[in-house]
């Protein structure tokens, strides 16, 4: 391969997707390709596509088009969730040349010998139950903080969810290859890892490419506790009957874990938990949360909450808002619900309009403001440790305490990617948290 060729990648939807893009951008880099950013000229352009939101599909036709405005020669590949959902659907857009599956991604650069323009896009996906082998990835996107994939695919059959189409069977890296990467990724400067998966609490299952498991979620906490190097770790986002008390209990203690949870709740109502197919009811979910409370209470807890599910009738929803506003949680991420095709929710009664999935949406979003500012409030006067990122945003630097307040100070290089102690002191009006270093700490 000639080594003046130039790729390019965009990646949309999850943590997780950046974490593939990344080790598949070494793959290239491997075979002496010169990484160079997507709205520059480049030979290929590499897109991580994402199955999860309406607007990934539509977002896929616009970022093909900037590929093709910057270099209409270009050889343009879809790669990720929604490729290997709808490889057809990809390839017939104008402009891409390869679409590659779940299985076949990571080895997109045995497909490029020949980077002519295709007449039409070229498939190669699998039959999903191929996918079930284990990549292990880590993307270093900044300075401060790595992703770190520990696990894939999902055995849970959620109604509304298409990931299991798209990522197959639940299975887990060995922890080996976890504690190296994260040993690999330390040594690099980076003070911050965040663990990811599509179901990050199964982890151990399929190990062996079958459903033995030799660890557990709180084995592999354990372990990535004693990795040198690492200044913290957060656990991204696990399921409320996966993260069991004893692993609350460890990350209440731990060296590096900081105090803070994403937990999927979808609905406040247990009915509507039933159709969704959920593996737990609303009860266990105020139990989590009320023993994060208990063991950590300067905790920050997210909600991931999706409104006009078929069936959610307004007295439904209200249940749902209820629960939340009583609930002591820190923050939500609110999802409309959107159809997907081969899922048993496309097909159910109880449609909701668009546009009271709308009017659903905003009243969460703003209850999920009310409660941000609520938990930022019982922080101030408290002092924390502050991990600053490397974006000069006009004129700011901002930062994440370990229990995610976001904070800003006017720019200072000097901070970039450092740990400071600090203490809390007033919200500014754009709703981050203004602070001064802590006296404990020597100038």
């Amino acid at each position: 391969m000639n080594a003046s060729k130039k790729v390019a990648f965009y990646t949309l939807g999850c943590k997780l997707n950046f974490s593939e893009t990344s080790t598949i951008a070494r793959s290239f880099e491997g075979e002496g390709f010169d990484r160079v950013d997507f709205s520059e000229k480049a030979d290929i352009y590499v897109i991580n596509t994402c199955s999860v939101t309406e607007n990934a599909d539509k977002r896929f036709k616009t970022i093909v088009k900037q590929a093709q405005k910057v270099n209409p020669e270009a050889f343009v590949a879809a790669v990720g969730c929604y490729a290997q959902l709808k490889p057809h659907e990809l390839a017939d857009v104008d402009g891409v040349d390869l679409v590659l599956g779940a299985t076949e991604k990571f080895k997109i650069t045995d497909y490029l010998n020949d980077l002519s323009k295709n007449d039409f896009g070229e498939v190669h996906s699998c039959e999903i139950e191929e996918a079930d082998f284990y990549v292990g990835s880590y993307s270093i996107g900044d300075r401060t903080r790595a992703f770190l994939k520990v696990q894939d695919g999902c055995d849970y059959k959620c109604t509304y969810c298409t990931i299991p189409l798209a990522r197959g069977i639940s299975r887990s890296d060995t922890l080996e290859n976890v504690l190296k990467n994260a040993f690999e990724i330390s040594k690099q400067g980076i003070k911050e890892i965040v663990l990811t998966g599509v179901n990050i609490g199964d982890y151990g299952k399929g190990e062996f490419g079958n459903k033995k498991h030799e660890h557990t979620f709180l084995e592999l906490v354990k372990a990535l506790d004693e990795v040198e190097g690492i200044e913290r770790l957060r656990i991204s986002s696990i399921e409320p009957n996966l993260l069991k008390n004893e692993t609350i209990d460890f990350v209440s203690k731990s060296r590096t874990f900081v105090p803070h949870f994403h937990i999927p709740l979808q609905s406040g109502s247990n009915e509507i938990l039933k159709l969704m197919r959920r593996r737990y009811m609303r009860e266990l979910y105020t139990e989590r949360v009320s023993k994060i409370r208990e063991v950590m209470p300067h905790a920050c807890i997210g909600v991931d909450v999706i409104v006009g599910f078929p069936g959610e009738t307004d007295e439904r929803f209200l249940e749902t808002y209820h629960f939340l506003n009583e609930l002591n949680v820190s923050y939500l991420h609110v999802f409309t619900y959107s159809e997907r095709d081969n899922t048993p929710a496309a097909e159910m009664e109880g449609v909701v309009p668009m546009k009271v999935r709308n009017k659903r949406s905003k009243m969460l979003r703003g209850l999920s403001a009310k409660k941000r500012r609520a938990f930022y409030e019982s922080q101030l006067g408290t002092t924390r440790t502050v991990l600053f990122e490397g974006e000069n945003k006009e004129g700011y630097i901002h930062g994440f305490t370990e229990n995610y307040v976001k904070v800003k100070a006017p720019w200072n290089p000097e901070l970039v990617n450092t740990l400071e102690q600090i203490t809390l002191t007033e919200i500014d009006e754009d709703g981050l948290v203004r602070f001064k270093v802590a006296e404990t700490v020597l100038a």
